[in-house]
């Protein structure tokens, strides 16, 4: 029982997280190989299965709220997919160690990114 309570919790961090903008999975995949002991490769699949009805609910609502600008999307969606498959073929052939910590390093360098581009191009906005 104590197991299901630990994966609805996880599901509601993950779609709490998705709903803002973040993507759930940036927590969703490590609270389910730490928390919920899912193998890597496991966690990343349950992430991306989960992923498609919160993008349907959200595609739908920017739709209707008229935030989504169509024009050039297909420059994104072509060489996203394909770039998705390639690296779904190159995945499925690392250990879930490895997998767990190239995870973790994208993770760090992402927060990173963040951390600075809030403190040095939005301090330059604020006083310029």
């Amino acid at each position: 029982m104590w197991q299901i309570i630990k994966f609805v919790l996880i599901g509601i961090a993950g779609g709490i997280l998705g709903g803002m903008g973040m993507g759930g999975g940036t927590l969703t995949i490590p609270l389910l190989t730490m928390l919920g002991d899912v193998d890597q490769h496991v966690a990343q699949a349950i992430n991306l299965v989960s992923f498609i009805p919160m993008a349907v609910i959200a595609l739908i609502l920017h739709f209707k709220n008229k935030l989504v600008n169509t024009k050039g999307i297909l420059y994104i969606i072509i060489p996203a997919i394909a770039f998705s498959v390639i690296s779904s073929l190159i995945v499925k052939n690392i250990n879930s160690t490895l997998l767990s910590r190239l995870f973790g390093g994208f993770l760090a360098l992402l927060g990173i990114w963040i951390l600075i581009e809030n403190i040095f191009i939005n301090k330059k906005s604020k006083t310029g």
